[in-house]
């Protein structure tokens, strides 16, 4: 890729401070960037690496005031971040698109001819495969599975039969979608009895999987992944779970069974939630809070169990008093003990 900050910043619809004429061939950090490269300020934390940066172009906030000299030529836009992500799928759009099916591989249900099927892959019976779907090498995809148009299925990826996936979802590598749900009735004896699991999971349109992430079928009916959401590698979603939309989780968080999450929240790494329970919209959880009840809308939740945010840095401050409040009551505890040695 060449391209001049000129045609870059019609492009986007940005504005230049700068040279016009300066090319651009590479993306990269603001902290590593070198001559060629384009990059972004989004976030305040990385501002003064823009008066040290190599980059040619740095794609910045339209109100953005430098306070001091800038040698990069500056790209203003309305916002930087999602700007840069509009470049970068452009730029992944234009890479060679996988058509064909390689041998070996097997497949028990047709295919359109602009599918991509890799060597390996296993397609089972009455399977249903939409427009332009790539599936790579050693995917496993069960008998009655529906895949939408535009669906990327990376290597090793697992759909267990009876599983709907939506338009243009994309699952990353080794991600499981539809094993069976952790169901066990207790016996008398102590010994367990496995619960069939005979429902199935469903992905809505534009849902993103990370790799290594479960999805586990429902006892009965449906676990399911609402529009627009996304999950980042190494999640957990239990049985009769339902992801409601455009909600945004880290890697390693854990949705116990038959829980009920809303639209529009933002879930940190290796949060934890509880069963059966119900998270409204737009809420907010740190990394590694537990959530053991059922939550509102709108709320910033930390810690564990998980508390209001104000609270959890209140608490904070205490807990870095403790030592403090530990001798002066140990003190207290030994005058009032001893109120002869107060009066000598």
């Amino acid at each position: 890729m060449r391209i001049t900050v000129e045609q870059l910043a019609a492009l986007v619809g940005g504005t230049v401070d700068g040279d016009n004429n300066a090319i651009i061939h590479n993306y990269s950090k603001i902290e590593e960037a070198t001559s060629g490269c384009l990059t972004f300020l989004a976030n305040p934390k990385y501002t003064h690496y823009i008066y040290t940066t190599q980059a040619t172009a740095v794609l910045v906030r339209r109100d953005f005031k430098p306070e001091h000299h800038v040698s990069a030529t500056l790209i203003r836009v309305d916002d930087p971040y999602e700007t840069l992500a509009q470049l970068l799928n452009h730029v992944s759009s234009m890479q060679p698109s996988k058509q064909g099916i390689e041998q070996p591989c097997y497949l028990a249900s047709e295919v359109p001819g602009d599918a991509y099927v890799g060597a390996f892959a296993y397609v089972g019976k009455n399977v249903t495969v939409g427009k332009n779907v790539k599936i790579y090498p050693q995917v496993f995809v069960g008998d009655n599975v529906t895949l939408g148009d535009d669906v990327i299925l990376y290597p090793g990826v697992k759909i267990y039969h009876g599983c709907r996936i939506g338009n243009r979802c994309i699952i990353q590598a080794g991600a499981v979608i539809g094993g069976d749900g952790f169901g066990f009735a207790p016996r008398e004896d102590g010994t367990y009895e496995k619960i069939a699991q005979v429902g199935i999971v469903v992905l809505e349109d534009d849902v993103e999987i990370g790799a290594n992430t479960t999805i586990d079928r429902a006892t009965m009916g449906a676990t399911v992944v609402k529009r627009g959401t996304k999950l980042d590698n190494l999640i957990q979603v239990a049985h009769n779970v339902e992801i409601g939309e455009n909600n945004v989780m880290a890697a390693q968080v854990g949705i116990a069974g038959s829980t009920k999450i809303g639209n529009h929240n933002m879930v940190g790494g290796q949060v934890g939630f509880a069963g059966h329970i119900t998270v409204g919209d737009n809420n907010g959880f740190g990394a590694q809070s537990g959530i053991p009840n059922s939550v509102g809308t709108n709320q910033r939740i930390l810690g564990s169990p998980g508390i209001n945010a104000m609270d959890f840095a209140r608490q904070q401050v205490y807990l870095k008093r403790l030592p403090d409040m530990a001798r002066d009551i140990k003190e207290l505890k030994k005058a009032i003990n001893n109120p002869a040695n107060d009066q000598q």
